[in-house]
């Protein structure tokens, strides 16, 4: 465990620490169960973001598109009549394709990660809208998919589905960003794309993949955010969900320059925000400032980055 990992763990067990303090509710089987899910819900879409983060780039459009495939899902399941498993399949299969859009657009055409995701974060949401015509849509009692209301939603001895699901995208992704040349070449672009290029890395086709990455994970959430809340507003699910994404990656050790981050950093930066976010609610803060706690979270990763970070920014003048 890197200084780094070990920092946010020590943060994270003190804030847990304080919170059951100050409310002992905080320790209830019932509250640590829906903290689970929620971090495991947000964990799985921050893993993606995380990734892309790495290389150097930002995807400001995972709420927009877990608004669009839930949607999508919905209707699929509901209304279209589709099959369980080909609606799971072919909601995954777009999330990647968004995904690839993204980095096609990045790597290929060299477009600012910022303005691509920024405008999947308007197109999809408003595809959302028009698709749905700004009604709301649900999954009703279910029948006919049981089980993928159970995979999204049920649980295994007591844990959430979603806790576990994230435990097993995290694994996969701990081996492939620590383990796995393709993972090495992601850090490498993150510190120094021009030198990975001339190293002979394929710094096109990984950025590419880093974004498909983040669209299949959030298609992943997706699902299981849509099972979860049963309601799917197309104007208003979603929303900020990439700000959470941003602001995990950042606690939990990723440098918003590229090259630096880890895949339990971010996992424990999701928990660490959950943690605040159930701290509000238990205390009765008014939820509105949730948001300026994510602003805060995110202030205060980048100050630390800057001040700590190993490596210096460049100056260019």
């Amino acid at each position: 465990m890197t200084r780094k990992e070990l920092g946010v763990l020590l943060l994270l067990v003190a804030l847990c620490a304080i919170v059951a303090i100050a409310s002992p509710q905080f320790l209830s089987v019932t509250n640590v169960q829906n903290v689970a899910r929620l971090v495991g819900t947000y964990g799985m879409f921050s893993i993606g973001v995380g990734i892309v983060i790495i290389t150097g780039g930002i995807d400001l459009s995972v709420g927009s598109i877990c608004a669009l495939l839930g949607v999508l899902l919905s209707m699929m399941l509901v209304e279209w009549g589709w099959p369980a498993a080909v609606a799971l399949a072919a909601v995954i299969a777009l999330g990647g394709c968004l995904g690839a859009a993204h980095g096609l657009l990045v790597a290929r055409l060299r477009l600012q990660p910022f303005i691509v995701t920024l405008c999947g974060l308007l197109l999809y949401r408003g595809a959302a809208r028009y698709i749905a015509e700004d009604s709301t849509k649900g999954f009703g009692t279910g029948h006919g998919f049981e089980w993928v209301r159970t995979l999204a939603s049920g649980s295994v001895v007591g844990v959430p589905m979603p806790f576990v699901l994230m435990c097993v995208v995290a694994g996969l992704a701990w081996v492939l960003l620590h383990r796995s040349v393709f993972g090495r070449h992601l850090f490498a672009i993150g510190h120094n794309a021009e030198a990975a290029r001339y190293s002979g890395v394929n710094t096109r086709a990984v950025i590419t993949w880093a974004y498909i990455l983040s669209g299949i994970l959030a298609a992943f959430s997706a699902i299981v955010i849509a099972f979860y809340t049963n309601s799917i507003s197309p104007a208003s699910h979603g929303n900020f969900y990439e700000l959470y994404a941003i602001a995990a990656a950042v606690v939990g050790g990723c440098s918003l320059r590229g090259g630096e981050g880890s895949v339990v950093g971010i996992v424990m930066g999701a928990a660490l925000l959950q943690v605040l976010r159930n701290l509000v609610n238990l205390l009765d803060i008014p939820g509105s400032l949730d948001f300026a706690v994510m602003g805060a979270v995110i202030l205060m990763g980048a100050t630390a980055d800057q001040l700590f970070g190993g490596r210096l920014r460049r100056d260019d003048g």
